[in-house]
Protein backbone atom coordinates (compact mmCIF):
# COMPACT_ATOMS: atom_id res chain seq x y z
CA UNK A 1 0.00 0.00 0.00
CA UNK A 2 1.67 3.20 -1.11
CA UNK A 3 -0.61 5.72 0.60
CA UNK A 4 -1.83 4.81 4.04
CA UNK A 5 -5.14 6.43 4.89
CA UNK A 6 -6.09 7.51 8.38
CA UNK A 7 -8.54 4.58 8.45
CA UNK A 8 -5.78 2.08 7.55
CA UNK A 9 -3.59 3.63 10.23
CA UNK A 10 -6.33 3.46 12.86
CA UNK A 11 -7.08 -0.17 12.00
CA UNK A 12 -3.40 -1.09 12.27
CA UNK A 13 -3.19 0.64 15.66
CA UNK A 14 -6.43 -0.90 16.92
CA UNK A 15 -4.69 -3.99 18.25
CA UNK A 16 -2.61 -3.97 21.43
CA UNK A 17 -0.21 -6.60 20.07
CA UNK A 18 0.55 -4.43 17.02
CA UNK A 19 1.13 -1.44 19.28
CA UNK A 20 3.63 -3.47 21.30
CA UNK A 21 5.41 -4.58 18.12
CA UNK A 22 5.60 -0.96 16.97
CA UNK A 23 7.14 0.10 20.29
CA UNK A 24 9.69 -2.72 20.11
CA UNK A 25 10.66 -1.85 16.53
CA UNK A 26 10.67 1.87 17.15
CA UNK A 27 14.41 2.48 17.06
CA UNK A 28 16.03 -0.76 15.97
CA UNK A 29 15.83 -3.54 13.42
CA UNK A 30 14.41 -6.77 14.85
CA UNK A 31 13.85 -10.19 13.34
CA UNK A 32 10.60 -12.07 13.84
CA UNK A 33 12.44 -14.31 16.31
CA UNK A 34 13.67 -11.25 18.25
CA UNK A 35 10.11 -9.96 18.50
CA UNK A 36 8.77 -13.39 19.52
CA UNK A 37 11.38 -13.63 22.29
CA UNK A 38 10.70 -10.13 23.62
CA UNK A 39 6.91 -10.51 23.56
CA UNK A 40 6.56 -14.16 24.57
CA UNK A 41 3.97 -14.62 21.80
CA UNK A 42 3.80 -17.42 19.22
CA UNK A 43 5.67 -16.85 15.95
CA UNK A 44 2.56 -17.18 13.73
CA UNK A 45 0.85 -14.48 15.82
CA UNK A 46 3.79 -12.10 15.42
CA UNK A 47 3.98 -12.81 11.68
CA UNK A 48 0.26 -12.14 11.30
CA UNK A 49 0.52 -8.76 13.02
CA UNK A 50 3.70 -7.82 11.13
CA UNK A 51 1.89 -8.51 7.86
CA UNK A 52 -0.85 -6.05 8.82
CA UNK A 53 1.71 -3.42 9.84
CA UNK A 54 3.65 -4.04 6.65
CA UNK A 55 0.52 -3.67 4.49
CA UNK A 56 -0.23 -0.36 6.20
CA UNK A 57 3.34 0.77 5.54
CA UNK A 58 4.05 1.19 9.24
CA UNK A 59 7.12 -1.04 9.29
CA UNK A 60 10.11 -1.08 6.99
CA UNK A 61 11.53 -4.44 5.95
CA UNK A 62 15.09 -5.58 5.33
CA UNK A 63 16.00 -9.05 4.06
CA UNK A 64 19.31 -10.61 5.09
CA UNK A 65 19.71 -14.11 3.76
CA UNK A 66 16.87 -16.16 5.19
CA UNK A 67 16.01 -13.65 7.90
CA UNK A 68 13.69 -10.68 7.66
CA UNK A 69 14.18 -7.67 9.88
CA UNK A 70 11.61 -5.01 10.74
CA UNK A 71 11.76 -1.47 12.06
CA UNK A 72 9.08 1.13 12.62
CA UNK A 73 8.58 3.46 9.66
CA UNK A 74 8.58 6.62 11.75
CA UNK A 75 8.03 8.88 8.73
CA UNK A 76 4.81 7.01 7.94
CA UNK A 77 3.66 7.27 11.56
CA UNK A 78 4.23 11.03 11.49
CA UNK A 79 2.38 11.33 8.17
CA UNK A 80 -0.59 9.34 9.46
CA UNK A 81 -0.75 11.29 12.72
CA UNK A 82 -0.79 14.47 10.66
CA UNK A 83 -3.68 13.13 8.58
CA UNK A 84 -5.65 12.41 11.76
CA UNK A 85 -4.86 15.81 13.24
CA UNK A 86 -5.89 17.57 10.03
CA UNK A 87 -9.11 15.58 9.78
CA UNK A 88 -10.26 15.81 13.39
CA UNK A 89 -8.57 18.87 14.90
CA UNK A 90 -7.88 21.25 12.01
CA UNK A 91 -8.46 24.39 14.08
CA UNK A 92 -6.04 23.45 16.84
CA UNK A 93 -2.84 25.45 17.13
CA UNK A 94 -0.85 22.24 17.56
CA UNK A 95 -2.22 20.92 14.25
CA UNK A 96 -1.26 24.08 12.38
CA UNK A 97 2.23 23.99 13.92
CA UNK A 98 2.61 20.30 13.09
CA UNK A 99 1.61 20.87 9.46
CA UNK A 100 3.96 23.83 9.18
CA UNK A 101 6.89 21.82 10.55
CA UNK A 102 6.25 18.76 8.38
CA UNK A 103 5.78 20.94 5.28
CA UNK A 104 9.19 22.49 5.90
CA UNK A 105 10.81 19.04 6.15
CA UNK A 106 9.19 17.87 2.92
Amino acid sequence: MSKTTSVDFAKALADETRQKIMRLCCCEWLSVNDIVAKMNVAQPTVSHHLAILREAGLVSVREEGRQTFYTLNQDKVVDCCGQLMSAFAPEQKATRQFIKITDIKN
